[in-house]
């Protein structure tokens, strides 16, 4: 990929793919809601920094009409951008529309500004959204994480079998634990589920390596943490028996607080 563009790239999984793409020659924007962070990443990688709400149409359009201004085009675009909040259905109204603004209508965004420009283009184009391995399971401890990134990787899964003939090629990344600030956060707060989580966690960088070598194929989903392809199958062939262990676990966490 020649011509990139990261989302959420003032940290984490979105810095660590920039870093990746950037280090194999690609062109590469990055994009963050937190300028400072952005200009780092993009200052250390030869990079474009654009700062940018994931969940502003808006700015969502900026960011691609100064990609396309720049580059040229994009080959390659990472919808990366992602909150958590912990909480459950006592979760006040305002932070639900956060978090489904930057979960789901971000990757909303980036097409309705994409897909005119890449659709029966010449060559194949690429769409990277990173879902979590919480869109597939659950995230215990957190309602509107797990609602928003099921509905991210359902949107993904529409996309795919909407627009594959027309050369769009979207996948779905779907780590479990990386270490990540989203992560350590958790652990600093006491989630049962984070330090759960940390045990198998991966480095961003380890997560970026995956990606990059996945783009070589073109199947859907990209899982840094193999053991989710069991749960996930688990989880279809027998909801009950899953859903199950899963309050165990939660049965767990809260007879240790």
């Amino acid at each position: 990929m020649t011509r990139v563009v990261v989302t959420g790239a003032g940290g984490g999984i979105g810095a660590a793919l920039a870093r990746r793409f950037a280090a194999d020659g690609a062109k590469v924007v990055v994009s963050d809601i937190d300028p400072d962070a952005v200009a780092r990443v993009a200052a250390e990688i030869g990079g474009i920094a654009v700062p940018a709400d994931a969940a502003s149409e808006a700015d969502t359009q900026r960011l691609i009409e100064v990609a396309f201004s720049e580059l040229g085009g994009i080959d390659l675009f990472c919808s990366n951008a992602g909150v958590l909040t912990a909480g459950d259905e006592n979760t006040p109204d305002g932070q639900w529309e956060r978090d489904f603004g930057v979960n789901v209508m971000s990757h909303v965004y980036v097409t309705r500004a994409l897909l005119p420009r890449w659709l029966d283009s010449e060559t194949p184009k690429r769409l990277l959204i990173t879902v979590s391995a919480a869109g597939l399971l659950t995230l215990l401890g957190s309602a509107t994480y797990s609602v928003t990134k099921h509905a991210a990787l359902a949107y993904a899964e529409w996309l795919r079998a909407t627009y594959a003939h027309r050369g769009l090629i979207v996948q779905a990344l779907c780590p479990q634990g990386v270490r990540t600030d989203m992560l350590t956060g958790g652990n600093a707060r006491g989630s049962g589920s984070a330090a759960l989580l940390a045990n198998g966690a991966l480095e961003p960088a380890a997560v970026a390596d995956l990606v990059a070598e996945s783009l070589d194929g073109n199947e859907f989903l990209i899982l840094p943490h193999p053991e989710v392809a069991d749960y996930y199958r688990l989880r279809a062939a027998d909801p009950d028996r899953w859903l199950g262990g899963m309050n165990k676990l939660q049965r767990g966490f809260e007879g240790a607080k």
